[in-house]
């Protein structure tokens, strides 16, 4: 007996409440449906389904072997939808969502590479810092930096980015070097205004973990308004090293209390779901999972 058959012909049955329905749905003889549960319940040795003249039910065991027939049921049509998504063209319109920063700095040079690889694609790139639907709003795709909030979206990890503490050496020259966190109260601080933690910035030190409330001197939902305050010597922020990073590099930015470590974030492209991929979607995650790389710290 095909044991991939039994699991579908019992999943079918437990999810329609019925042996009748299920052979509709399946396309056999409700006898065949019969057979095929009976020998199951034999060959496992448990009985699977309460039967009775006015109803169906699942046993206790029945229910655990349910739940992980159609985890495996499952498994078994993503992997299917996977190679058959992989066997295709990438063609049509690929409408991507990305971050207003990220986009322009790391996304914008790479979008002609892709291209060339898969010309019959038509991108359609929007960038907004602006949490979207991507089923509602009508996206392929989209690229998000942040810790992923449990949902039914499929995630791909691209690379990671660290949150940094710094300030133009001038403000430093003038204002002091922070010692600790909680010195940042008597210092200017210019605010980035979708921090999921707010004014409120955290820290993990040789001490363990510290928080101190800021008193921004200026707010912007802006990284680039924020580091360019950062550069005219206004104050201390705490950005992203795939913002920062080359400013840093040059010293015209430096980084502030290295051992009060911030959070590090990934950078994520999601999806809808991981049924039927499209192929223009399968293709750009392995082109910008290539261009990244998992472990890629930006």
């Amino acid at each position: 007996m095909d044991r991939f058959l039994e699991m579908q012909t019992f999943s079918a049955v437990a999810d329609a409440g019925s042996f009748v329905k299920a052979a509709d749905t399946l396309g056999m003889s409700k006898a065949a449906v019969s057979r095929y549960v009976n020998e199951l319940e034999t060959r496992l040795g448990v009985r699977l389904l309460h039967r009775t003249t006015r109803r169906l039910s699942l046993t206790e065991e029945g229910a655990v072997f349910h739940a992980r027939c159609k985890e495996l049921l499952a498994g078994v049509e993503e992997a299917e939808a996977e190679l058959s998504s992989r066997s295709g063209a990438a063609r049509g319109v690929l409408r991507v969502n990305a971050p207003v920063t990220f986009g322009n700095r790391h996304l914008a040079s790479l979008w002609g590479a892709f291209r060339e690889f898969h010309p019959q694609v038509e991108l359609d790139i929007t960038l907004s810092d602006r949490m979207v639907d991507l089923v509602e709003d009508g996206y392929d795709m989209a690229i998000r930096i942040g810790a992923l909030e449990s949902s039914t979206l499929v995630s791909k990890r691209l690379a990671t980015t660290r949150i940094v503490l710094c300030a133009s050496p001038q403000y430093l020259h003038a204002h002091g070097v922070p010692q600790h966190p909680s010195d940042l109260a008597n210092h200017a601080v210019i605010g980035y205004s979708y921090l999921s933690t707010g004014d409120e910035w955290h820290f993990d030190g040789p001490d363990g973990h510290v928080s101190v409330k800021t008193n921004p001197c200026i707010r912007s939902n802006s990284g680039d308004t924020c580091r360019a305050a950062a550069l005219a010597n206004q104050g201390i922020i705490l950005q992203p090293t795939f913002l920062i990073g080359d400013d840093l590099a040059a010293g015209t930015l430096v980084e502030i209390m290295p051992e009060f470590r911030s959070f590090e974030l990934g950078v994520y492209a999601i999806y809808p779901t991981r049924k039927l991929v499209a192929p223009k979607v399968r293709a750009l995650i392995d082109f910008l999972v290539k261009q990244f790389g998992e472990k890629r710290v930006i």
